[in-house]
């Protein structure tokens, strides 16, 4: 009977060393799928962050050359070291912007198991559609009456004298004052702007304070005259798009937003000068698209996947 306990203790303690062993084993492989799944996850994040980035910021080139856009996706993913791994770029000029990466991740324990690498993808697109809110726009308004023509000279008014119906709109944005108003004209209105929005329309004479304003940004502008493709050219102006909300016969005291577009600033205003001389453009900006809103060449960009 205690030879056979002994033979039975043997066993038990030989049964338990396999059994650890196992598990150790066992143990040892999730710990290593798992640091491999590590990083396949964290290779396919910088990844789709990297595809994020350049839909996006190509996206911004849409109503330019497509050379632009091209050229805008292969310097965002060689900042993202990425750019080797562009396999599809898909640009449709005026409305969106596809990019698709696909790279080859190594693997450290998998390849005990015959899987040397494992493929990731990522794919973004960005879609350019009609702005609808925004901040930062300029105390100017253009009714939605008037044809805009890109790149072609307008004189948007900043009184009520000898004007032709549509193209007088000076707004109290945050309120009346032709300090605030001044203020508005240099910097941007710093709240949101928003498609139907009733906005009160400036009284008084405000020309001097106009022509001070666009002087400041004319003399704020670093680029030459004329070069309206930098984004952070202060000549460059949002304003809203109007339709007449309250008017009377000779007075238009409220206006109605129904979407923005940008005007470049072409020249200053001179001591007699009561109007704004400069040209419409199209160009993506930081707003936030909305349906319904005008098509006046402002748009803003969301990704769509």
């Amino acid at each position: 009977m205690k030879r056979f306990a002994a033979a039975w203790l043997r066993d038990e303690r030989g049964n338990a060393a396999v059994l650890v062993g196992l598990a150790l084993l066992l143990m040892l492989t999730a710990t290593g799928l798992v640091m491999d799944g590590g990083a396949m996850y964290a290779a396919k994040s910088h990844l789709q962050k990297a595809a994020n980035a350049a839909a996006l910021s190509g996206a911004q080139e849409l109503t330019g050359e497509e050379t632009d856009v091209r050229s805008v996706v292969e310097e965002i993913l060689a900042k993202h070291g990425e750019q080797a791994d562009l396999t599809m770029e898909d640009v449709k000029m005026g409305d969106s912007l596809r990019v698709h990466l696909r790279k080859k991740v190594p693997l450290g324990f998998s390849r005990l198991l015959g899987k040397e690498e494992a493929t990731v993808e990522a794919e973004a697109a960005a879609r350019i559609s009609p702005m609808g809110s925004a901040e930062g726009v300029a105390p100017l308004g253009i009714d939605e009456s008037i044809p805009l023509e890109f790149n072609k000279t307008y004189k948007l008014k900043v009184d009520s004298s000898g004007v032709e119906a549509g193209y007088f709109g000076v707004l109290a944005l945050g309120g009346p004052g032709a300090s605030t108003y001044e203020s508005n004209l240099r910097y941007g209105y710093q709240s949101e702007i928003k498609l139907g929005d009733i906005i009160d329309t400036q009284t008084g004479n405000i020309a001097g304070k106009t022509r001070d304003g666009i002087q400041w940004r004319i003399d704020s502008d670093p680029y030459p005259s004329g070069d309206y493709s930098h984004r952070d050219s202060p000549r460059v102006i949002l304003i809203p798009v109007y339709r007449p909300y309250n008017q009377t016969s000779n007075q238009l005291k409220q206006i109605q937003v129904t979407g923005f577009a940008y005007f470049y600033i072409a020249e200053p205003m001179s001591s007699k000068d009561t109007s704004i001389t400069g040209m419409f453009i199209e160009r993506t900006g930081t707003g936030y698209a909305q349906p319904g809103a005008d098509v006046k060449g402002a748009y803003a960009i969301r990704l769509i996947e």
